[in-house]
């Protein structure tokens, strides 16, 4: 049932899409109400300019980790999970990447899933929240079991609906105030620093960044990732966030859905829904290719992406259906903090130590993985807890950055001294035949 998406294998570039294709699934995992309740709250701490200067630098940062891990993602054509066997992680050490990444996204899979039950509860009613929780997270499954190409379909109807809307909702709202005066008054809330703003920009997309080869393994060049990115983040930070900027400052509050709901009435609100939607799929489908990659590191068999899919969905589902996942937030948050290490190992493996560079570039030409993986890279493992206690502990600068930082530097410091090497090689899983698929290669 379904497609598998080639979870355990390169994608083949007769099964790669067009960059706008891609582009608009990226900006679809931008343009999502969390990402208006991220620009109000920076507007209900900050004046606009700062808003606009803490988005700025958020943005380089998102932008900076994003490229560099997506081009790696789409010229080895293979899942963050998988690709993180070669790119400083190991066997064993992709098993732990994959196991985070599956955690983290399906437990904001199920509160993102609970903040679409309580949409639809006061949108339609008829069901109690718990049973738009299951219909919610149940039919994202549905669509995420058939792949990429049916979420790309799903984009290319939510983006352009949520874009009319924030441009509807502007406009209604703004018609009523002095935009030079909104521009310059002052935020309502408590001040929020500079770099506390700079971090939750950063810090709000800091795991989707992670998790771009995921989606970059489907571009067809280097340029693609470099296009879709800076078109997807750009527009994300600042036409969604900014407008959540705008409408707080207007409002004087930082709860916007009302300023939406009042602006736009139903229609407003069911887009929001749907966009809420077009977030989740990701997070299940990148949760679900950690799962694959997991089982097949530890247990050295292949789950089906669609089995794997569905376990997920349903566990998320029916976590946000009886309201666990609201206590969960701050352990989320906590796993959050472990994950832009990954980013600083990858690159500074993939770019300057290049341990196993060779072996990807090797087969990438017959289209297959290496045959052998080191089972652990220790220097990796240190590096990745560093980065991860750097940026729970530092309060200084950027959290998110800090981390990727100290495990860019600490890991290149090891290559350089000859200390990133594996105990030993373990043979990778003999090839698989090529799954088929329902769409036909360059269809965007």
């Amino acid at each position: 049932m379904g497609n598998d998406d080639f979870s355990l294998e390169r994608v083949p570039d007769e099964h790669r899409y067009s960059w706008f294709s891609v582009a608009t699934q990226r900006f679809g995992q931008l343009s999502s109400f969390s990402q208006f309740l991220l620009g109000a709250t920076l507007g209900f701490g900050m004046t606009f300019w700062d808003a606009v200067l803490a988005i700025t630098l958020g943005a380089v940062v998102l932008e900076f980790a994003t490229i560099l891990v997506g081009v790696a993602g789409c010229r080895e054509g293979l899942s963050t999970s998988v690709l993180a066997r070669w790119t400083g992680f190991g066997r064993g050490g992709s098993a732990l990447v994959g196991l985070l990444i599956a955690v983290s996204l399906m437990g904001w899979f199920g509160v993102q899933n609970a903040v679409f039950a309580q949409g639809l509860h006061r949108l339609v009613g008829v069901l109690p929240e718990w049973a738009w929780a299951l219909v919610g997270g149940l039919g994202v499954s549905a669509l995420v079991v058939w792949g990429i190409r049916f979420m790309a379909w799903a984009a290319y109807a939510t983006v352009p609906a949520f874009m009319l809307l924030v441009t509807w909702s502007i406009v209604s709202e703004l018609s009523r105030h002095d935009m030079g005066a909104l521009l310059d008054s002052p935020p309502a809330g408590p001040p929020l620093s500079l770099a506390a703003g700079t971090t939750i920009v950063a810090g709000g997309f800091i795991v989707g960044a992670v998790m771009t080869p995921d989606m970059t393994r489907y571009n067809r060049t280097s340029a693609d990732v470099v296009k879709q990115t800076l078109l997807g983040v750009t527009l994300g930070e600042y036409v969604i966030a900014l407008s959540g900027v705008l409408l707080a400052h207007a409002a004087r509050s930082s709860d916007v859905a009302a300023a939406v709901a009042s602006s736009s009435g139903l229609v407003g609100t069911a887009v929001l829904v749907a966009a809420i939607l077009k977030v989740n799929d990701w997070n299940l489908y990148s949760s679900s290719l950690g799962v694959v990659n997991s089982a097949d590191a530890i247990l050295g068999r292949k789950v089906p992406r669609a089995a794997a899919t569905l376990a997920v969905g349903a566990c998320g589902s029916v976590l946000s259906a009886v309201g666990i996942l609201d206590h969960f937030v701050e352990f989320l948050t906590i796993l959050g903090v472990a994950t832009p290490p990954i980013a600083g190992i990858m690159i500074a493996e993939y770019f300057v130590v290049k341990t196993w560079r060779a072996d990807l570039e090797r087969t990438r030409a017959v289209g297959r993985i290496p045959a052998a993986a080191p089972e652990w890279v220790p220097a990796a493992l240190v590096c990745w807890a560093a980065g991860g206690l750097v940026g729970y502990h530092v309060a200084w600068g950027v959290p998110a950055v800090n981390s990727i930082g100290v495990a860019f530097l600490l890991y290149t410091a090891f290559g350089k001294a000859g200390l990133v090497r594996g105990p030993k090689d373990v043979p990778a899983p003999a090839a698989r035949p090529v799954q088929p698929t329902f769409h036909e290669g360059n269809q965007s």
